[in-house]
């Protein structure tokens, strides 16, 4: 009896402890690098371009569900950045070993950029709405609730951090004191 009870509690441990997967900002981030920079070497390999934009909104969408809620804000402004470090490192990839790499860089990002824009912008707005369902504008209002505070490009009051005490009030007062000297 005594082992059957032991047995039944790391399944009730280990069935409370399963629910769903959820991701950091970073790892979020990271979830749509590897599915941009995945799917755009496969369809660089099989000659199918529709893979690589396809394959990194998939990311993008798999990244926006399970992102925590608390770091939807800095998922929102990934994806064009994270699109095209995935697409220079694919391009650069492909490219060493045919003649000039500055060249084939220069024009691989250019080209692989523009066949794939559509897709970068349709993964880009699928996140917002995603993250918008998901409580983004709580985020939003906690960010500038944060921020309520903090005054960045306002002129203080006091700009001279030196301050000239003119103490003694009359004429001859001044003049008794000399530089240096203290009341």
């Amino acid at each position: 009896m005594g082992r059957q009870r032991g047995a039944a509690a790391p399944r009730s441990r280990s069935a409370a402890g399963a629910g769903p997967i959820t991701l950091t900002g970073r790892g979020g981030i990271v979830v749509m690098f590897a599915a941009g920079l995945l799917c755009g070497l496969l369809s660089h390999w099989f000659g199918v371009p529709l893979l690589a934009g396809a394959g990194f909104a998939i990311g993008c969408v798999l990244a926006a569900f399970a992102t925590r809620p608390a770091d939807l804000l800095t998922l929102v402004v990934s994806p064009p950045l994270v699109f095209f470090v995935a697409t220079v490192l694919v391009v650069f990839t492909t490219a060493l070993g045919h003649g000039s790499l500055v060249r084939a860089l220069t024009v691989g990002v250019l080209t692989a950029l523009a066949a794939t824009a559509p897709w970068l912008f349709f993964a880009t707005l699928l996140v917002l709405v995603i993250c918008l369902a998901r409580g983004l504008m709580k985020n939003v209002r906690d960010l500038r609730d944060k921020l309520v505070g903090v005054r960045l490009f306002e002129k203080e009051e006091n700009e001279n951090p030196v301050r000239w005490d003119e103490s003694p009030g009359t004429t001859q007062e001044r003049h008794r004191l000399h530089h240096g000297e203290v009341d």
